[in-house]
Parts: structure tokens; sequence; C-alpha cells
């Protein structure tokens, strides 16, 4: 599975979005193409078209779940789906709805994608969480009511979640982490999505990561792989969006991320079953245990 530094192996994608509008099995047909094996599909939000009612939700997690298995049957390869309602959603409809019925909806929304989960459809709610651009402190302070309300219902069910939230270095970390323990949800099964690269625990908390593997990303988690015990993978959190072609990365970039982290390591004399083993852990291994 590892030749000369080159790994033939899974390789899955943690967080991508699709649309039939724009790329979509094309997009997948890239990612095959250069080793993609599995990807975790995230429902895609329309904020041009914000849901009224918690009908829309319905329509449109509905056709996430089509998406994928339409994937799963062009193209062989592994897919689970992630459904939940944006935290943008949330926000921008506060100025519209009041934060009482935003709430409401938002709460609506978490609960049916819970009972998707619970039903197989879904394996993770996502991506649910809190502005990740300046708001007022009362809207701020809701935010956070709101996603301690939403995990608690996360931990009542089991269901593991990909979480949309700030980059502000080891303070959203240590905040995601205080949330957590009063939600009582299982430590691996809360995940970062959009995560940067620093892997050290005494950056993450032990909370799990969806890295955004963007360049250089690489590097910095070759220089602090072996301070990590907690549970990671890629991910590129394409939009699938014509009007921003390769955003936020391009479907190529996991499996040319996973070669680029191999070839690294077999430089650095990781020995080969070193190498497999973290192969196996990022793309298969423990996406069967979060998920």
């Amino acid at each position: 599975m590892l030749e000369d530094g080159f790994w033939h192996g899974e390789i899955m994608d943690q967080h991508i979005h699709l649309d039939r509008k724009n790329r979509y099995l094309d997009a997948i047909n890239e990612f095959v193409n250069v080793g993609g094996t599995a990807i975790n599909l995230v429902h895609k939000p329309d904020f041009n078209n914000l849901p009224r009612k918690i009908e829309d939700y319905k329509i449109a997690y509905l056709n996430t779940i089509n998406m994928g298995n339409e994937v799963r049957n062009t193209f062989e390869i592994d897919v689970v789906i992630t459904l939940g309602p944006h935290p943008v959603s949330w926000e921008k409809q506060v100025k519209t709805m009041g934060y009482e019925r935003s709430t409401e909806l938002h709460l609506e929304a978490v609960n049916l994608a819970l009972e998707y989960i619970s039903d197989g459809d879904a394996v993770c709610l996502g991506e649910v969480g809190r502005p990740h651009y300046p708001v007022n402190n009362q809207t701020w302070n809701k935010a956070n009511e709101l996603l301690l309300q939403i995990m608690e219902n996360s931990a009542e069910e089991g269901a593991s979640i990909q979480l949309h939230v700030e980059d502000n270095g080891k303070k959203t970390y240590s905040e995601i982490e205080e949330l957590r323990k009063k939600s009582k949800m299982v430590k691996k099964k809360v995940i970062r999505h959009f995560a940067p690269p620093n892997l050290d625990s005494n950056f993450t908390n032990g909370i799990s990561s969806s890295i955004s593997v963007g360049r250089g990303s690489i590097e910095t988690i070759i220089k602090t792989l072996e301070k990590s015990d907690s549970i990671w993978g890629m991910e590129t959190d394409f939009l699938d969006d014509l009007n921003r072609p390769g955003a936020v990365l391009g479907p190529k970039t996991v499996p040319k991320r996973t070669q680029e982290l191999c070839r690294k390591m077999w430089e650095l004399d990781y020995s080969d079953n070193e190498i497999i083993s973290l192969m196996k852990n990022i793309h298969s291994k423990w996406p069967k245990e979060i998920y």
C-alpha cells in the first residue's frame, strides 16, 4: 500500500459540499481520478434563499442524501452524510425573524438532522456552531447558548458533531472544550471543521480536527504530529460554486496533500509501517470511530 513514499489506499475528504447546479459529479470525478476513495458530504446552505420553515430544511436535507446516493452509485466510493443548519443562516435570520423565531427554527432543523442520523441516513450533525465573524455581544452570547443546546441535543442522541467556528487560535479550542464538558458530549465526537494544521494537543485541547489542507499545511502537520493525541483528518470544504471556482480548496487537494505527507514522512525516515498506520488512521479507522 506504500511504494517509495506513495500511498495506494483509502483517501477521504471529511468535509465537501456539492451542488447540482454547479460542478457536482464532475468534481467527484476529479477527486476519484487522483486517488480519492471516500467523502463526507455536508449539507450546503443557500444563503441567498434562507429557509423560512422546517419543510425547507427537509427538502434541502433530502437533496443532500439523494446526492450522496448518486455519488455512491456512480463512482462506487464510500459516502457519509452530514446534515445540520449553518450558524451563519441563524445569524442572518435573526435580522429578519428575530432571536426567538430564528433560534426556534434552528433547533427544529437540528432535531430533524438528528432524526436522519438516528435512521441511518446521515452520520454527523453539522456544520453547526457560531458565527466566524464579529457580531454584537447579544448575538455572540445567544450564539453560544444555542451552540450549547445543540451539543446537549447531540449528546443525548450519541451523535458526532462538526463545528463551524471562528479562527482564534488556542482560545477557540479552549472554549469548545468548555462547551463540550457542559454538554457531556464524548470528546472524540466533537470535530472542529476547517481546523488549522497545528496538531499539538496543548493547542487543540484534544478536540478532533478536520484540517483544511491548503498550501503549507503539511509542514505544520509534520512539526506537530508527534505532539498529538487526538483524532484528525483532512478536508477541502469545497463549495461547488461556479462563481468561486476552487473555493475553498479544489476536489483534488486531499489526495494531493495525502501524497505530500507520505513523501515528507518517507524522506524523514519514518518507517513504512508508521506511514501506513497513520494513513489508515486518517482516512479509514478514525473516521469510522467518530462518524
